[in-house]
């Protein structure tokens, strides 16, 4: 028998039927639709033709992610987590976050305080990807269909993609995880709220001359933005810059080895000197925020950053997917026998088990951004007198760090 994940991974026209339709092939829709295959519903996955490899495999993928308890749950209930490359997973054992100026406030989270084995695990693009597709190749009930979406239309209990080779998927349900400028958010006449913050993730990979020890380092700079430098297995830590417009394009004209040394001044008393694991890998991302006005519509989900897009300062935009999946797929099971998968009070269940979550996440990434960007001398000491009291009222910094781990 044919693993049906094959049978409609082709361009020839075709007419599929299934419960539910994916759009999107990055992590969220993949894990999206393996959750779905598990838990029984038949599933379409729609995305354009893989493209071609060209890093080096051996090498360190600059785009990481630190994913937090709910994602290694989820991950590990689809198989997905043992089959990535372990040795190439990080775990983080405790985070310090530093103020600006010369007497800046400090502000740490350790995993034994948090009274857990680790705070997050940071793994690569590529190494999550790869153990994804294979887990895809083996998934019943799972058709991979490559090609573009040209309309979307619902209409009773049906909800009817388009393609423009002529195709028609059709499906109880649509899940939009296509990203922040998604199509299917788009079709659905869905209103949005964009904010650019001005600034690019800059990112590159180095290695330390002392050891991490397991920590990720925050740093908030005001002029500079905010810099991350989070560990990786050995002596190598991945950077996320956040960085002004400005400041960002000059970084990635100078290249990995002058961001070294710009980095020495924050990072040389902890980690020494810098390294570049590859001089000429250094890329930037515009940073912005993103609130869609609602998260479903008439037969459909949005799912990852075509739900919500937030400030990586935090490191938790992909939890915050990984954590739309598991609560529509949680929504989709429980619901009443009489409602199928998109009905419209499933959807909204969904919906509300997500509101407190995201917008927790992004009020607090949208207000630390506005804080620590404003350069005034009365708001940097408040700021740093601030970060200075968080770190000696431990209530609150386990109802923070909770947050941050997600569900265990």
């Amino acid at each position: 028998m044919n693993n049906p994940s094959h049978s409609a991974a082709h361009s020839a026209r075709h007419h599929v039927q299934t419960a539910v339709c994916i759009v999107g092939n990055g992590a969220i829709a993949k894990t999206a639709a393996l959750a779905f295959a598990q838990s029984g519903q038949s599933v379409t996955l729609l995305g354009p033709p893989p493209a071609p490899q060209r890093e080096d495999q051996a090498s360190w993928d600059v785009r990481v992610f630190a994913l937090n308890h709910t994602a290694n749950k989820l991950l590990e209930r689809l198989k997905v987590w043992g089959a990535m490359d372990q040795a190439r997973i990080a775990p983080v054992d405790a985070m310090l976050v530093n103020g600006d100026g010369k007497n800046g406030g400090t502000l740490n989270f350790d995993a034994y305080g948090a009274h857990t084995g680790t705070l997050a695990w940071i793994v690569e693009d590529r190494n999550l990807n790869q153990a994804l597709d294979a887990a895809l190749r083996f998934a019943q009930n799972v058709h991979v269909v490559h090609g573009r979406a040209t309309a979307l239309h619902t209409e009773g209990d049906c909800a009817t993609i388009t393609l423009d080779d002529g195709s028609v998927l059709k499906s109880s349900l649509v899940v939009g995880a296509d990203g922040a400028n998604s199509w299917v958010r788009g079709q659905c006449d869905i209103g949005l709220d964009y904010r650019p913050y001005n600034q690019c993730g800059v990112v590159s990979n180095f290695a330390c001359e002392k050891p991490h020890h397991g920590v990720a380092h925050q740093w908030f700079t005001c002029d500079e933005g905010i810099i991350a430098l989070l560990p990786l297995p050995g002596n190598q830590v991945s950077l996320v810059w956040s960085a002004p417009e400005s400041l960002s394009d000059t970084l990635c004209r100078e290249g990995a080895a002058r961001i070294a040394e710009r980095l020495a001044t924050y990072a040389a008393e902890k980690l020494g000197a810098l390294t570049p694991l590859q001089p000429e890998l250094v890329r930037a991302y515009p940073l912005k925020l993103m609130r869609p006005h609602s998260m479903v519509a008439p037969r459909v989900a949005l799912v990852g950053d075509a739900a919500h897009v937030v400030h990586p300062l935090a490191g938790h935009g992909m939890n915050l997917g990984f954590g739309d999946v598991e609560d529509l797929v949680q929504a989709v099971a429980e619901r009443e026998e009489h409602r199928s998968i998109g009905d419209e009070r499933v959807l909204a269940r969904y919906a509300r088990a997500r509101k407190e979550e995201v917008l927790l996440m992004q009020v607090t990434t949208d207000g630390l951004e506005r804080l620590f960007g404003a350069n005034l001398e009365p708001v940097r000491v408040v700021r740093n007198f601030g970060l200075n009291l968080l770190n000696k009222l431990p209530g609150v910094k386990r109802r923070l760090i909770s947050h941050a781990l997600g569900k265990q």
